[in-house]
C-alpha cells in the first residue's frame, strides 16, 4: 500500500527542512524523509549567506595536447575571490548568472533567513541586519556569516576587547595556542591568547565532547568538585595571559572556549561560568561531533512537528515511477528492508551534493542518482578540475540546473518533471565553500522549493 502525501520531500538537513516547513506553511501536507541523519550535527552550527564572490576565470585556454594535469594554469593566474563581504546582498549583481541566487532572487535569500529566524527564535542572532558578522572558527578563521549561536556572541572579531583562549589537554585535536597566535595573524583587532588547562582528563576520548557537555548540564562533580566550579578554577590563573602590544598585561573580558558547554542547559552552563569568570564567555565552533549542529538540529526538528510535518530517516529512496513523460508517479522508498512506493502531488529534492551524496561521481561521471536528473559536467574528466588545490574548482559547481521555478532541467534545457523542485546542494551553479554561501543557498532554494510545490498541488 502507498504511503501518501500531497508534498514529498527527500532530504533532512537544512534545504529540505526549509523547504518542507514553507510547504506546511502555504497549507500542502508534507511528509519528510531522509536517509540518514541531517548532516547539520558534521557542520559548524553557523548560517552563512554569502562571503565571497567568486574570482574571474582567467581566460588562458585549456593546455594543448594530451590532458594529464587539467588546466595548466600558475596559480598566480587565478585572482583571489572578493571578500569578506560586508553586505551579501550588495553583491549578488556580480554572480555567475547560474548561481542559485540568481535563479531565485535576493529576496528569496532574505525571506529564508527570516524564516529561519522564525524557526530558531533567539537562539541565534544576526536577524538585525543585511550585514555579515565575522566569527571565529575551529580553523583559527575568521568567517563571515549571516547568523550565529547566542553562543558565539562574545566572540565577535569586531570586538575588540582582550581576548583568552582555552584548550584542554585531553582535548588533543584542538590547539588553543595555535588558535589564538592564527587570530592574531588574521589581523584581529583585539589582544588575545592561549591556554590549555586540564579538565576531566578521565572521559573518554571517544565520548568527550558530548560526555562534557552532559556533565556541565548536570554540573556533575568532577574529582570531588561541580562541573562548572571546577573549570571555572582550571582557567581563573589565566585570566591574566593576555599581553598588550606595550608589553603590559591586561585581564581578560572575554574567554573562549571549544563548543562543548553544556547541551540542554547550554545558556545556563554559559552564564555560570561568566559569572564565575567574571568574563564574558563563548563557544568556538568546531568539526564533528558539531554541538552547535546538534542543538541546531533539535530546533528545526521541533520546527517541523510545529509545522505538522510527518518525518522520518533511515528511508533510503532506491527507485521512481514516471506518471507519463513529465510527472513522478511515486517514489520507492526502501522501509526496514521493504520498497514501499511514496506517492505526492509534488517532490522536493533536497539530497545534498558530492559530499552529502546527493550526488554520485565515478570514473564514468556525476549523477544524480534518486531520480536520474541531468548534472551538466565536462565530458573530458581533466576539466573537471585546475592545478591550483586552492583555484576554483570546476567540479564544485556541479550539480542539477532548474529554472527559475527550481524545476530540473534535463540535457536539452526543457523541464524534466513538472511537478519535481530541487533545493540546497543537489542544485549545481554555486561554490559553496569557497562562497561561504551554503546555508543561504539551502535557505533561499528551500524556501523557494517548498512554496512551489505547495502550489503545484494547489493548482
Amino acid at each position: 500500500m502507498a504511503i501518501d502525501s500531497e508534498v514529498l520531500v527527500v532530504g533532512g538537513g537544512l534545504a529540505g527542512i526549509t523547504a518542507a516547513v514553507a510547504a506546511a506553511r502555504e497549507g500542502a501536507d508534507v511528509r519528510l524523509v531522509s536517509h540518514k541523519a541531517s548532516t547539520l550535527r558534521q557542520a559548524s552550527g553557523l548560517i552563512d549567506a554569502l562571503g565571497y564572490v567568486p574570482a574571474t576565470e582567467p581566460s588562458k585556454p585549456l593546455r594543448e595536447g594530451p590532458p594529464t594535469a587539467g588546466r595548466n594554469l600558475d596559480p598566480d593566474e587565478w585572482p583571489d575571490p572578493e571578500g569578506p563581504l560586508a553586505d551579501p546582498f550588495e553583491a549578488m549583481d556580480r554572480l555567475p548568472d547560474d548561481h542559485p541566487y540568481r535563479l531565485v532572487g535576493a529576496d528569496a535569500l532574505r525571506e529564508g533567513l527570516e524564516l529561519f529566524d522564525d524557526l530558531v527564535g533567539d537562539a541565534y542572532l544576526g536577524g538585525h541586519t543585511d550585514r555579515n558578522a565575522l566569527v571565529p572558527t575551529f580553523g583559527g578563521s575568521v568567517k563571515p556569516t549571516a547568523r550565529y549561536p547566542a553562543s558565539a556572541a562574545a566572540a565577535l572579531a569586531s570586538d575588540d576587547r582582550p581576548t583568552l583562549i582555552v584548550g584542554f589537554r585531553s582535548l588533543t585535536e584542538y590547539d588553543a595556542r595555535a588558535f589564538a597566535d592564527r587570530l592574531a595573524a588574521a589581523g584581529v583587532p583585539f589582544d588575545v591568547a592561549g591556554t590549555e588547562v586540564e579538565f576531566a582528563e578521565a572521559f573518554r576520548a571517544d565520548a568527550k565532547i558530548t560526555r562534557l557537555a552532559k556533565a556541565l548540564d548536570r554540573d556533575e562533580p568532577i574529582d570531588g568538585t561541580p562541573a562548572r566550579e571546577a573549570l571555572a578554577k582550571a582557567v581563573g590563573p589565566h585570566l591574566h595571559d593576555v599581553v598588550d602590544d606595550e608589553g603590559g598585561v591586561d585581564r581578560v573580558e572575554r574567554v573562549g572556549f571549544p563548543a562543548f558547554l553544556g547541551d540542554d542547559h547550554a545558556a545556563e552552563v554559559r552564564a555560570d561560568l561568566a559569572d564565575r569568570l567574571g568574563a564574558d564567555v563563548f563557544e568556538i565552533p568546531m568539526g564533528p561531533p558539531s554541538l552547535p549542529g546538534l542543538r541546531l538540529e533539535d530546533l528545526l526538528y521541533d520546527a517541523l512537528d510545529d509545522a505538522g510535518v510527518r518525518f522520518e530517516t533511515g528511508t533510503p529512496a532506491v527507485g521512481y515511477e514516471v506518471d507519463g513523460d513529465d510527472r513522478i508517479d511515486h517514489l520507492v522508498m526502501d522501509r526496514k528492508g521493504s520498497e514501499v512506493p511514496y506517492g505526492a502531488e509534488a517532490v522536493v529534492l533536497a539530497t545534498g551534493g558530492l559530499v552529502g551524496k546527493g550526488l554520485d561521481s565515478d570514473r564514468e561521471g556525476v549523477r544524480e542518482p534518486v531520480l536520474d536528473l541531468h548534472v551538466p559536467q565536462p565530458a573530458d574528466r581533466y576539466e573537471w578540475f585546475v592545478d591550483d588545490a586552492f583555484g576554483e574548482q570546476p567540479y564544485a559547481r556541479f550539480g542539477v540546473r532548474p529554472d527559475e521555478r527550481l524545476r530540473p532541467l534535463d540535457a536539452a534545457g526543457e523541464v524534466a518533471y513538472d511537478d519535481v523542485r530541487v533545493a540546497g546542494g543537489v542544485v549545481g551553479g554555486a561554490d559553496v565553500a569557497r562562497e561561504k554561501s551554503a546555508s543561504g543557498v539551502s535557505l533561499a532554494t528551500g524556501l523557494v522549493a517548498g512554496r512551489e510545490a505547495a502550489r503545484e498541488v494547489q493548482q
